[in-house]
């Protein structure tokens, strides 16, 4: 007489299985895309090229070693922030009305720029440049500029610029008021930076 083999009760694998599914999808983290928040200026129609000046330009280049080159020369990424923000507020020279900067404080070096309104600032990054390396230097441009803008909101308002917006967001009545304080402090100090790409 044959004799039956025991089988094996899989009923519930296909439960077991959807179990496991759900706590993986649960417990693993999905890396997400990470980008700058940066706000773009609206297209505009251009018929002439803008001109600016050599000495109106500091170029800051990234090369394939994530070394920083200001001016053609290596420079340590602690000293970049200061370097933009001397740049940006030399104030040698006049804007493009004629009129001379009567609150910046830099040293009037007839070779740097001539008036904030005036200073680009060139970021050029080589392609095999690490991406962390420039977001730093983003962010020490940034911060150069963050710096002026509290200085002449603090002498102006006896407020800073950071405080300002702080502030505009929280306090809806007096939107109106700080939004104009807000819009001058940047026309004082309009953000100029480009990027490019360099070619290995």
């Amino acid at each position: 007489m044959r004799r039956e083999l025991p089988e094996i009760n899989a009923g519930s694998m296909a439960d077991i299985a959807f179990l496991l599914l759900i706590f993986f999808l649960v417990t693993t983290i999905i890396d997400t895309d990470k980008g700058i928040f940066t706000k773009l200026p609206r297209k505009e129609a251009l018929n002439d090229p803008i001109p600016f000046k050599e000495k109106n330009i500091l170029d800051i280049i990234i090369n394939p070693n994530n070394e920083l080159l200001v001016e053609n020369e290596i420079t340590d990424m602690s000293n970049l922030t200061e370097i933009a923000r001397n740049f940006i507020d030399n104030g040698g020279g006049t804007d493009s009305n004629g009129k001379k900067c009567t609150w910046c404080k830099g040293e009037k070096d007839p070779a740097s720029s001539a008036h904030h309104t005036k200073a680009l600032i060139a970021i050029a990054a080589s392609r095999n440049a690490e991406y962390g390396t420039y977001i730093n230097v983003l962010d020490c441009v940034h911060n150069a500029y963050a710096k002026l803008r509290d200085e002449y909101a603090l002498n102006a308002y006896g407020i800073s610029y950071k405080e300002m917006v702080d502030q505009g967001k929280k306090h809806t009545d007096r939107k109106e008021f700080l939004r104009a304080q807000i819009k001058e402090v940047r026309t004082k100090y309009p953000l100029l930076v480009t990027d490019t790409e360099i070619q290995n």
